[in-house]
């Protein structure tokens, strides 16, 4: 006769098998790794930015002749590779007008420049659409929410063809890219980083607990935000149209622009509304001056944050102050340096915090952390 199996000392009489339940995935669970999904192309995108920040100030933009979604993944891998893109290169009229002596040596370091911000784009792309599809077959997106998720991801194909619109502005008649056409570039990037950073903090919370802190949002406060964070874009813009110009380079004093405060040739062009638009004068000086008023409204936003009696929402506008502090000086310091590489990049970086922080404070006011102090 068989010999029994001891039982355990605390196994249930009635229990003859063992059952393992598969880990249950939360809605909360869901929505939280939807929202580091968010936050992960987020961060792809604040480098993406960065390295055609550098694209730009290297003037390696247009080193690509041809938009080749699939081919135009690998580099030239060969010394024919080579010899043919830099025969591309040298028929438009940035070579033949400003680079006529470069070399191979130097048409690489250009080459690799806007090779990798292309592929970075195209990670991007991926980054967004394959991890949305996979979130949307499996049912993993939270109510209401594809077609919020879905925006982002339009606004990403949307800014490739965008990027191959500007640089096409710059191989025919132009030894560079329109600057309209990197103002909307740049602008759409940021547009995207915004709706990315948005999208994340508002799903990294439980519903019930955003439904909670919208009851108690400060609604004028969400509204003044709302209104600087558009200003700080129209500086944006406004720093494209200078790095577009090369406006950063042609006026190095300050306060004063040439010893003057509005040069004189600030104005000289006709019809006048090209001036703004078109003469390097007048684009520093509409970025300087727009950047003054930035400063005072984000004063006047930091006094008003400090009646709502909020600590955290307090808290997020003492750091909008200091970024935005120190975005004006260095960008005085930019300017009087003569725009060097390294300190209009770090200005740019400058620029993406000072847009993250306000998307944060934001959300602070329109969900508040809740606290044990009173509200006033």
């Amino acid at each position: 006769m068989a010999e029994k199996k001891p039982r355990a000392l605390f196994e249930d009489a009635t229990t003859t098998e063992r059952t393992v339940s598969a880990p249950v995935v939360t809605p909360d669970r869901r929505r939280h790794r939807v929202a580091m999904w968010q936050f992960a192309v987020a961060g792809l995108v604040v480098l993406m930015i960065v390295i055609g920040g550098l694209t730009r100030l290297t003037d390696s933009g247009l080193s690509i002749t041809e938009w080749n979604l699939v081919t135009g993944v690998l580099p030239p891998l060969s010394p024919d590779g080579w010899v043919s893109e830099f025969a591309k290169y040298q028929k438009i009229p940035e070579f033949i007008e400003m680079n006529y002596d470069m070399g191979m040596a130097e048409f690489k370091r250009i080459y690799w420049w806007e090779w990798g911000h292309r592929f970075l784009g195209r990670i991007i792309g991926l980054a967004y659409l394959i991890p949305f599809a996979l979130f949307l077959v499996r049912g993993a997106i939270p109510a209401g929410w594809v077609g919020r998720l879905f925006v982002p991801g339009l606004l990403i194909l949307v800014q490739g063809a965008v990027g191959w619109w500007m640089v096409s502005s710059g191989l025919t008649e132009r030894v560079d890219v329109a600057p309209y056409r990197l103002a909307v570039h740049l602008g759409l990037a940021f547009v995207i980083l915004a709706l990315l950073v948005w999208n994340g903090l508002r799903l990294s919370r439980p519903e019930h607990e955003s439904l909670a802190a919208r009851r108690q949002r400060f609604g004028g406060m969400v509204g003044a935000i709302s209104g600087i964070g558009a200003l700080a874009f129209l500086q944006i813009l406004a720093g494209a149209l200078v790095a577009g110009h090369d406006a950063g380079r042609g006026y190095i004093d300050w306060p004063l622009m040439n010893g003057a405060f509005l040069p004189p040739e600030a104005t000289e062009m006709t019809p006048f509304w090209k001036n703004i638009f078109e003469n390097p004068a007048l684009v520093q000086f509409d970025h300087r001056m727009i950047g003054y008023l930035l400063f005072a409204a984000v004063i006047w936003l930091w006094l008003r944050s400090r009646r709502t009696g909020h600590a955290r929402l307090k808290r997020w506008h003492d750091w909008v102050l200091v970024a935005t502090v120190g975005q004006m000086i260095w960008g005085i310091l930019t300017v009087m340096n003569g725009a060097p590489l390294a300190y209009a990049i770090i200005h740019q970086i400058g620029a993406i915090i000072l847009i993250v922080l306000l998307v944060r404070a934001r959300y602070e006011a329109a969900y508040p952390t809740e606290q044990k102090i009173a509200r006033a």
